[in-house]
């Protein structure tokens, strides 16, 4: 394993040299992290061969620990590759330097021991401390020097943006203005959305109430550290004030459009009352150059109008935030469950906002269909209220114990657009008023859609529950999500095949692909290096930094090849092989919080397990 953390005193050159170890891929791949003593373990070889191949692990000192045959796969659509698996679990004994050895081909080195994820899971969270808005990044919380950086975007005190829109529309702006200090940048740009936040916030405080223990106070290299309180906690607090402080005041109307939108045609305002709404998201008023360091920006930034799914975004978030502090912190658990009551009433009156506008220096998250939001901010406030109310409108929800792939649900995989999953998992695993016939149908429910997705993954010659037609923008964290519900069919059965499972996914995220490619950066003989961000921008000039440790890249995508690498690779690769490691590729290689929230979680969850 090459970590960059372990790297920090040796300097940036060792660290370059160090993440470069390996530069073309072997026949073997496997985790670039190792394996669990007592558990699951699988490699991939990729051969012609139509008959089982002898394999034989040896350890350090080349001595055969174990034999076997490989089982042959065949072509596999999505790598564009011939496969072979290789099963080698059961115990073995901690160590350095293992290899597998397989008709003349020979792994590299790994190890062996009782928490491969342990360090994984803390260094993922360095992207949301290290994407802070308006702090200083300290050098005392980063593993190097060059990481750190001044304050960016402090007393973030902005009004709406009034103008014309990238089609033409006019917006009239606002009487208004909102301080937004602080929260998490999104991606590679200094963006901050209430869209992509709710998904981010809810996968980590529902990490928080199952493995939460595991980051208390002082355990995170953050500013808070020994204020008492769960480090874990204090990260998400920096991101979900940031979401309260969206929430438009009493008594304000805006020009919005309301209804239907018509592809193409003008947008039609109609004078509405927001008041409780959020609004969508606050950017620059134009995309800024990369590399571009966020404290070094002085270009405008507005708060852009509100929406439907931004408003639903923020009941949802606040109102598990509201059960997370309620012991911790009732003061600010009363202020979260206020604003979600609030938000969501404003979304039942304005249930049909569904545009925020296209506007240049900042991405969409648009959604034309909130039912999803709905279902999960209901869900959400249910268990933080038991209020009837809501338990009528989810019984209503076309969502209702809903999940992916269950017959007649319309509840797809999760991913920032798709939600209504979270809802059901809520219900499923919290204890609420649900009678125990609904809650047993969405725990059965989780467990068909767990079921479905290890269907997919005994079809695939990487042994993942992803098909060829699944490689979209931000597949890696699509693919995490995925791992999250079969993880919680674990939870409910007990049932080791499910905690497999969840092995595979991660051993693909570590370098178990058709690339022989660590998607994290810092980890693998092979990481992810190059990620499309104005800050971690080693790769456009050197006077900035390489990323942290921890941070995911996108991932493989063969349907949204927009950005110019991309292009031109259009036609040229299989869906598993379509990524490169290149700054210019957003389409490929950027990096999100909602993308590194369930890499968090699943680290988390197999070490906590």
């Amino acid at each position: 394993m090459t970590r960059f953390s372990m790297l920090a005193g040796a300097g940036l050159a060792a660290l370059m040299t160090a993440s470069a170890i390996a530069d073309e891929p072997g026949a073997l791949r496997l985790s670039q992290i190792g394996f669990e003593a007592g558990g699951h373990k699988r490699a991939i070889l990729v051969s012609d061969a139509v008959t089982p191949l002898s394999w034989r692990l040896v350890d350090v000192s080349g001595a055969v620990v174990v034999t076997g045959e490989t089982t042959p796969f065949g072509a596999d659509e999505s790598s564009g590759e011939s496969t072979h698996q290789i099963s080698f679990s059961g115990a073995i004994e901690a160590g350095e330097g293992y290899r597998l050895i397989v008709n003349g081909e020979e792994s590299r080195p790994f190890a062996v021991s009782e928490r491969p994820w342990q360090e994984l899971a803390q260094d993922s969270l360095n992207l949301f401390h290290q994407n802070r808005a308006g702090i200083a990044i300290e050098e005392r919380h980063v593993e190097r020097p060059d990481l750190a950086r001044p304050a960016a975007h402090e007393n973030e005190v902005l009004t709406c943006f009034s103008g014309e829109d990238t089609a033409g529309n006019h917006w009239a702006g606002c009487d208004h203005s909102l301080d937004v200090t602080g929260g998490w940048y999104d991606a590679g740009d200094h963006g901050k959305y209430v869209v992509n936040s709710g998904i981010t916030v809810w996968t980590l405080l529902d990490a928080y109430t199952r493995f939460g223990t595991a980051y208390g106070d002082g355990t995170l290299p953050i500013p808070e550290a020994g204020n008492g309180v769960n480090d874990l906690l204090d990260e998400i607090r920096w991101n979900l004030d940031f979401m309260l402080a969206m929430q438009i005041p009493e008594g304000v109307t805006m020009d919005m459009p309301v209804g239907p939108l018509t592809r193409g045609e003008p947008l039609v305002f109609t004078p509405t009352d927001v008041s409780g709404m959020a609004h969508h998201k606050t950017h620059n008023e134009v995309w800024t150059p990369l590399p571009y360091a966020p404290h070094t920006d002085d270009v405008p930034r507005y708060l852009y109008p509100p929406s439907t799914a931004a408003t639903l975004n923020l009941a949802a978030a606040a109102a598990i935030g509201a059960r997370a502090w309620a012991d911790v912190d009732a003061g600010y658990a009363s202020r979260a469950l206020a604003a979600a009551i609030r938000a969501y009433d404003a979304a039942l009156a304005n249930p049909d906002i569904y545009t925020p506008g296209t506007f240049d220096g900042g991405g969409g998250y648009g959604d034309s269909d909130v039912s999803d939001e709905f279902y999960w901010a209901a869900a959400e406030l249910y268990a933080a209220t038991g209020e009837e109310r809501y338990l009528d409108d989810l019984r209503a929800s076309p969502h209702f114990l809903g999940a992916p792939g269950v017959e007649g649900s319309p509840t797809g995989s999760i991913a920032w657009p798709s939600v209504g999953a979270l809802g059901t998992i809520t219900l499923a695993m919290v204890e609420t008023g649900l009678t125990a016939a609904e809650r047993e149908t969405a725990r059965a429910h989780l467990v068909t859609a767990a079921d479905a997705y290890l269907e997919v993954r005994n079809s695939e010659g990487y042994a993942i529950p992803f098909g060829p037609g699944d490689y979209v923008w931000g597949s890696t964290s699509n693919l995490l999500n995925r791992a999250v519900v079969i993880a919680l069919a674990h939870e409910i059965t007990g049932e080791a095949r499910y905690r497999e499972a969840v092995v595979d996914v991660m051993d693909y995220i570590m370098g178990r692909n058709a690339l022989d490619q660590s998607y994290v950066s810092g980890y693998g003989e092979r990481p992810m290096r190059n990620p499309h961000h104005r800050f971690w921008a080693h790769a456009a000039d050197p006077a900035f930094p390489l990323p942290p440790a921890g941070i995911l890249s996108g991932g493989p995508n063969n349907q949204n090849m927009s950005d110019p690498i991309a292009q031109t690779m259009r036609g040229t690769c299989a869906p598993q092989a379509c990524w490169a490691d290149h700054i210019d590729s957003y389409a490929m290689n950027e990096v999100a919080i909602n993308w590194n929230a369930p890499l968090f979680w699943v680290a988390g969850w197999l070490d906590a397990e």
